[in-house]
Parts: C-alpha cells; structure tokens; sequence
C-alpha cells in the first residue's frame, strides 16, 4: 500500500468526530467509525488500542479544537464577531449536511455513562465546553463586561447555539440558529454597552 492512501491518525479522528455528530457515540461501533473515515480497522485499533472510548475523546478535542481556532481568530474583531463565527459554523455543519450533522460535542454529551464511571469522552466534552466560555467569556471581559456577567454571558452563548443546533436538526430547519443569533447578538451588544 502506498504510503500517500494509508490513513492518517487525524483523518481517522476527523471521521470519527463527523459520524459522532451523526448519530452519537451509542450507535457508532469502532468498525462503523473507521469505515466512515475510509480506514482499515486494523489501523484505527493501531492508532487507538484502547478502543471506542480512545477513538471518541480524541475526536471530542478535535472537534473542540477545531471551534476554539475560529473562536480565537474572529474574536480578535470582538465579540460580537465572535459569536457570528460560532452561529456561522454550526449553521453550516448543520445545513451543509442536510441537517444530518450536529456537534460532536454534544453528542457525547447527552450520551448516558455507565454508572460506575465518567468515561473519558464525557470529560472530554465538559473541557470543550468550558473551553469555548472561557474564550467568549475572556473577550467579553476585555470588553468591559464584568468578570461574573462575562461568565455567565458566555455560558448562554454555548448553550444556545448547542440548542439551536440540536434544534435545527430536529426541525430541519436553519431558523432555530437564526433566531438565536438575533437575540444572543442583541444580548451582547447591550452587555458592551454603547461603545459598540
């Protein structure tokens, strides 16, 4: 086999991350993830020994990793850039793919653990998630916005646009995020302040 058509670690991750925002870890198999990453099982249990679980915390941070890149880039413009480029990729995973896809991170996130564990997956997804306030709720205070207000501000964003996505998939329908980009855009520049 050429080495150009052997799958690499992180399109095996990649994959792993768009299937999981498809139809949530609980119905995925590791030998689902890997033929949806166009992998030989062979080479995802290579790269992740440990299995499913492995397989699934590693696409959570790169799915998280991914946001918090275009979080980072476009919140230099403020906030409200910001959240119009968090509203603007989740609009398009969800209608780029005919309101197949959501968040990876969520889905594994609303999966239920076993009782006697947190898997790894699931912690994966409380950091993502705290990643991304953290960075709404850093840009907010370094526009003015209270430490407390910053927080609970970012909070709300994540957890809307998270909503609204689910929601949009439901619905079939981009309205849910549109919706929720007009009110959260008029909670934050009211939280600026006239500046603005």
């Amino acid at each position: 086999m050429a080495e150009s058509s052997v799958p690499s670690r992180e399109r095996i991750v990649a994959g792993a991350a768009d299937l999981i925002s498809r139809r949530g870890l609980s119905a995925a198999s590791i030998r689902e993830l890997a033929k949806h990453a166009k992998a030989p099982l062979g080479s995802t249990y290579h790269y992740f020994p440990e299995g499913k679980q492995q397989l699934a915390t590693e696409a959570v941070r790169y799915a998280a990793g991914a946001v918090n890149r275009v979080l980072r880039k476009e919140l230099g413009a403020g906030p409200v850039a910001g959240l119009r480029a968090f509203l603007a990729l989740w609009r398009g995973i969800v209608v780029e793919s005919d309101f197949r896809a959501g968040c990876p991170v969520l889905a594994v996130a609303v999966e239920e653990p076993p009782a006697d564990e947190i898997p790894p997956a699931l912690v994966a997804a409380a950091e993502a998630f705290e990643g991304w306030e953290r960075l709404l709720a850093d840009m907010l205070r370094e526009h003015g916005v209270g430490p407390d207000p910053a927080t609970e501000l970012a909070a709300l964003v994540v957890a809307a646009v998270e909503g609204a996505t689910a929601m949009c998939r439901a619905k079939r329908s981009a309205e849910p995020l549109d919706q929720v980009a007009r009110q959260l855009e008029a909670v934050i520049t009211g939280a600026l302040g006239p500046s603005v």
